[in-house]
């Protein structure tokens, strides 16, 4: 008889034949940078978030080290906004200066710098807009200028996540032409057209003034789809991929994994961020367990990086556990 309860016995037989863990190294926490002084201004729909001003994200950003967390995705929100997304490649604009300030506070610590002009323009679109129509090829430009701004600013990684055609290959090429060779591309290959995202948009100030981001976001039903923009991507020179969301997106991670090589990164977004911390501080769940076993599970299916909110606590609860 086939006894598989044996290697259930104990904790520590296991830890010990445990196909799947968690480390620090795996996590990314996302990070809010707003204009302004003294500003720590609380996001309601995500708790245990903030917004912060450079001058108060100091204590932040000593959390973040002595939790152990060694990458930061970095946001920063402009306190001006127009159609052209003009601040998003401003070389004094506030995601650039808190690059700086991160870089000096902490030169270790891995910034990786989301590009996207959603948080920039006044449409709160993701490219430049002629009446209600996203433009894709126009939009390429100004991409590769916020991408090249990041980069002298100090971002270890670009992050392209406005899902226009063609635009890894666009940075790509910027970078390589202006010295930055080394500076790793995390395209946001598979992103889909989430009902996920809604917390953010009130912690990035984002949400389009019209319409939604379904031409040019990902159809929620097409996995296929997912693998082909990460060949694209890979073909035009990412470094990582990344699917995001994540919870309601194993499959895709799990076929992505199974069919490329390169690294894969999962975005566990602020909606399902927000459902645990909601459904925790109502008792309804246990808070750690569901966190743990929702990351295991994007591991499991083949993600090597995680960026979640919960980064900070995971951290601790690794320690706890050591």
């Amino acid at each position: 008889m086939v006894r598989m309860r044996r290697l259930r016995v104990n904790e520590a037989v296991r830890n010990l034949v445990r196909e799947t863990n968690v480390c620090k190294t795996d996590l990314v926490y996302p990070v809010f940078i707003i204009e302004g002084e003294n500003k720590k201004i609380p996001v309601e729909s995500m708790p245990g978030i903030y917004q912060y001003s450079i001058d108060c994200f100091e204590e932040e950003l000593e959390r973040i080290l002595k939790a152990g967390i060694q990458a930061v995705l970095i946001f920063g929100i402009p306190a001006h906004k127009d159609e052209q997304g003009s601040e998003a490649y401003n070389e004094e604009g506030i995601t650039q200066r808190a690059i700086r300030f991160i870089k000096r506070k902490a030169p270790h610590l891995l910034v990786i710098a989301d590009v996207c002009l959603c948080e920039y323009t006044s449409h709160g679109h993701c490219g430049l807009v002629c009446g209600h129509e996203i433009l894709n090829d126009e939009t390429l430009p100004l991409l590769g200028k916020m991408s090249l701004s990041l980069a002298n600013a100090g971002a270890d990684v670009i992050a392209p996540s406005d899902m226009m055609d063609g635009r890894v290959g666009y940075i790509r090429g910027v970078l390589d032409e202006n010295g930055f060779k080394n500076t790793i591309l995390m395209a946001y290959s598979a992103k889909f057209a989430s009902g996920y995202y809604s917390p953010f948009r009130e912690a990035a100030d984002s949400a389009p003034a019209f319409g939604d981001r379904r031409t040019y976001q990902m159809d929620v039903a097409n996995g296929k789809e997912a693998v082909r923009e990460c060949e694209n991507d890979i073909a035009e020179g990412a470094d990582i991929i990344m699917v995001k969301p994540a919870l309601a997106y194993l499959d895709v991670v799990k076929e992505v994994s199974k069919r490329s090589n390169y690294p894969v990164a999962v975005y566990n977004v602020s909606g399902e961020y927000s459902m645990v911390k909601a459904a925790a501080q109502n008792g309804w769940i246990d808070e750690k367990r569901i966190v743990m076993e929702n990351i295991i599970a994007m591991k499991r299916a083949g993600a090597k990086i995680i960026i979640t909110y919960h980064a900070l606590a995971i951290a601790g609860w690794l320690d706890e556990s050591v």
